[in-house]
């Protein structure tokens, strides 16, 4: 099985290094790996050009994650593509499992694997909630980010299906991304640990953006106005987005945030109507 892996990064030579030492050590080898560097003014060039001159390094202006991921699945050259996000690293034997799995079910086009966290140099066991699931996981996929980018394997056909990452959202593109492929496709699951997710740093989006959910609520519109999802999905996203809409609105009053607490209240009375029109 021929394997592209992809790997985004942003001014993060040092745990860049870290990445492509564990893509090189794997037991089933990639058939290419493609950095996209998305406007990096560190060492990160010269680091990749004297240490892994095997690498296939591109270059772009600062667009964020999402122009990254959708420029290495461009110039990919494997029906299959693996992503690994800059400041992860992959157990050695993460790619052989995702391999004899999928080649086992040849019907599946998805397949992620559990994963261990660290944060701040300490292993964090993670709550229930955060169990990755397999199968058809679409409803599991509402509440939360479901799989982790560094650990997702997928078919080239899956993104001709459901399109690329959402260079609109500039956090939760993941979360988009995988409501639309578990709407569409059944994810197979690896439930031992292959990836290794470092936390804790000050780059992350997550501390970027206040109000995380608010992108997840755009993603939730975006996949229920699209028209493809069967009625009882349907409905399960329009519960979530009810939820989130509400507790979001409540956040943006508290913070003295009126208008935008008015416009999810707005957004939370047209799919209170919404979902109480027979379809």
């Amino acid at each position: 099985m021929n394997i592209s892996v992809i790997i985004p990064t942003f001014n993060r030579c040092e745990s860049l290094r870290r990445a492509l030492l564990s893509v090189i050590a794997q037991s089933h080898a990639a058939r290419e790996i493609i950095v996209i560097d998305d406007g990096s003014t560190d060492a990160t060039a010269t680091m990749l050009k004297a240490e892994f001159p095997e690498v296939a390094y591109y270059f772009q202006n600062n667009g964020g994650v999402s122009a990254a991921r959708n420029a290495g699945i461009t110039r990919a050259k494997s029906t299959w593509l693996a992503f690994l996000d800059s400041d992860d690293e992959w157990l050695p034997e993460k790619l052989a499992h995702q391999v004899k799995r999928l080649n086992a079910n040849p019907t599946l086009k998805v397949c992620h694997t559990e994963e261990i966290w660290i944060r701040h140099g300490h292993r964090v066991n993670a709550m229930k909630k955060h169990a990755k699931p397999g199968g058809w996981i679409f409803r599991q996929c509402l509440p939360l980010c479901a799989i982790s980018p560094s650990s997702i394997m997928i078919h080239r056909a899956v993104f001709d299906a459901v399109g690329l990452f959402d260079t609109a959202l500039p956090a939760c593109e993941d979360y988009d991304l995988w409501l639309r492929i578990s709407a569409r496709y059944p994810v197979a699951c690896i439930e031992t640990p292959q990836i290794i997710k470092y936390g804790g740093h000050d780059d992350q989006l997550s501390r970027k953006h206040w109000g995380m959910d608010r992108f997840r609520i755009q993603a939730l519109q975006n996949i229920i106005e699209n028209g493809a999802l069967q009625t009882d999905d349907r409905s399960a996203a329009i519960a979530m987005l009810l939820k989130k809409a509400s507790i979001y609105s409540s956040g943006c009053k508290k913070r003295g945030k009126n208008a935008e607490a008015g416009h999810y209240l707005e957004l939370v009375e047209r799919y209170q109507a919404d979902s109480l029109t027979p379809k």
